[in-house]
């Protein structure tokens, strides 16, 4: 017959998806303690800073505990639910078996604990990760204390004189253990993580190691000399006051997420990549027209047809007739790497920020499979259902600020990639046609590119064939 002391409760932690992401949002818990769950089952929605995503349960068995709520932001590898395994009944919170990475010193696990499996938890869409998590013991460690052996002294060993002794820092060669987190401090601050000292259980380096190696790198203020009477000084200004906020008129919102990743990207861009954008106005009533021809084709029942589609073929044609403007820049290598395919971004604006997912090999397709891509990348984002994945590899984009009723704008490059096109509204307006004035249907277009890599003419080249294949759209012929 079971106990309560034979259930085996099982931790489920935040997985990695080996993308450098530290930490991600619990954005909705799907199940509470005392549900039953499935292997596959989704148990939560999180964000990370690249999308929001759904995790799944790889065990059978029924919910324990959920460790966080939602709306808190945990880090990579931290437990976030409990799940007591199928064939097993619900242990209490003090019987949750202990972590993997428990220190070993303190005595060895039972016979019947169940053995890690092989299969680890990941995102959607990344597959199964082969990798050992558990992680190695200390050296010296490996053998468990007798049983009346006296229990280590808090936070330092003894000497022989009976003083506290500084525990030593991790051997030459051996990988310091830290959270990812706490290994991109260190790095931000330059701290080599093999001769700080941990604190952590199981011999961690922590965020205060980290701080506490920095702080011991910096000199001791010198003695004091003398004072040597000088002449009177200026009276010293007193700091500026604190800014105080009206709690009740302003609202303060953490950025976090998508909108912290995107400032983050944008910032980079801006400072890395020169830009240069260029414009061209162009009268794109004939394209219009054919929007309109295309929505009555059978080749195009159930699809979407607006001038995007129009506008994202000619982009790919332009880019056909200058293929040297696809490429992106390798600052390590200082190289210049020129595509051979086209992912083609589309800028979203969603909920929880600005997005690009890119169709996939898009110069390969043809209308009507572009206008498909072209309408499950929409709703997909709409949906915030946008794996990481299809936000990976683009190689230009496009942002369509004219929805907005905008004429135009100098978009950012995105991250990574040579150019980006944005497309104004188009509205009727007076127009010069057949050496008369007349209504037709008008944009501006503007063309940003990396002026590393994509210099004047060729930049103006590819902003000219997109104006005039918009212009006369037979050239999606006669030029393809």
């Amino acid at each position: 017959m079971t106990t309560m002391t034979d259930a085996s409760v099982r931790e489920f932690k935040m997985p990695d998806v080996g993308e450098g992401l530290t930490e991600a949002e619990i954005l909705k818990w799907y199940v509470q303690p005392g549900d039953t769950v499935t292997d596959g089952q989704v148990v939560c929605e999180v964000e990370t800073a690249k999308a929001a995503v759904e995790l799944p349960i790889p065990y059978d068995g029924v919910v324990h505990e959920l460790r966080f709520p939602e709306g808190t932001t945990v880090d990579v590898g931290t437990a976030i639910i409990a799940i007591a395994v199928a064939g097993a009944p619900a242990a209490e919170p003090q019987q949750v078996e202990a972590p993997a990475e428990a220190d070993p010193a303190a005595g060895a696990r039972p016979a019947e604990e169940p053995k890690p499996e092989g299969r680890q938890p990941v995102l959607v869409g990344y597959g199964v990760s082969t990798a050992a998590t558990k992680r190695r013991p200390r050296k010296g460690a490996g053998t468990a204390a007798p049983a009346d052996a006296a229990p280590a002294a808090p936070q330092a060993e003894l000497n022989g004189s009976g003083a506290p002794r500084t525990p030593a820092a991790a051997p030459a060669g051996d990988r310091p253990l830290a959270k990812p987190p706490v290994r991109k401090l260190a790095k931000d601050l330059g701290v080599d993580l093999t001769t700080v000292v941990p604190s952590g259980p199981d011999g961690i380096i922590t965020r205060e190691d980290v701080h506490a190696a920095v702080a011991a790198a910096v000199p001791a203020p010198k003695t004091p000399e003398p004072a040597v009477p000088q002449a009177p000084e200026r009276a010293v200004t007193a700091p500026a006051p604190a800014p105080v906020y009206d709690g009740a008129r302003e609202t303060r919102v953490p950025v976090k997420g998508v909108r912290k990743a995107t400032a983050a990207a944008m910032v980079g861009s801006a400072f890395t990549a020169p830009h240069v954008t260029e414009f061209v106005t162009v009268d794109v009533t004939r394209t219009m027209k054919l929007v309109e021809e295309l929505k009555q084709d059978k080749e195009f029942t159930g699809l979407r047809v607006n001038p995007l589609l129009l506008i994202a073929k000619a982009l790919l044609v332009a880019i056909k007739r200058n293929p040297d403007v696809n490429a992106s820049w390798d600052e390590a290598n200082q190289e210049i790497v020129r595509k051979h395919y086209v992912n083609l971004g589309i800028a979203a604006a969603t909920p929880r920020g600005l997005i690009v997912p890119n169709i996939k090999d898009a110069h390969a397709l043809t209308l009507p499979r572009l206008a498909g891509a072209l309408g499950e990348l929409v709703a997909t984002a709409r949906e915030g259902r946008t794996s990481p994945a299809a936000m990976q590899g683009g190689t230009v984009t496009i942002t369509n600020v004219g929805v907005f009723g905008v004429d135009t704008g100098t978009p950012i490059l995105n991250p990574g990639e040579s150019a980006i096109l944005a497309v104004g509204a188009i509205k009727p307006q007076p127009w010069v046609h057949k050496g008369k004035v007349k209504p037709r249907q008008v944009t501006t277009l503007a063309l940003s590119f990396d002026h590393r890599l994509v210099d004047g003419e060729l930049g103006s080249k590819v902003l000219a064939d997109v104006a005039a294949i918009l212009e006369q759209p037979k050239r999606l012929i006669t030029w393809a």
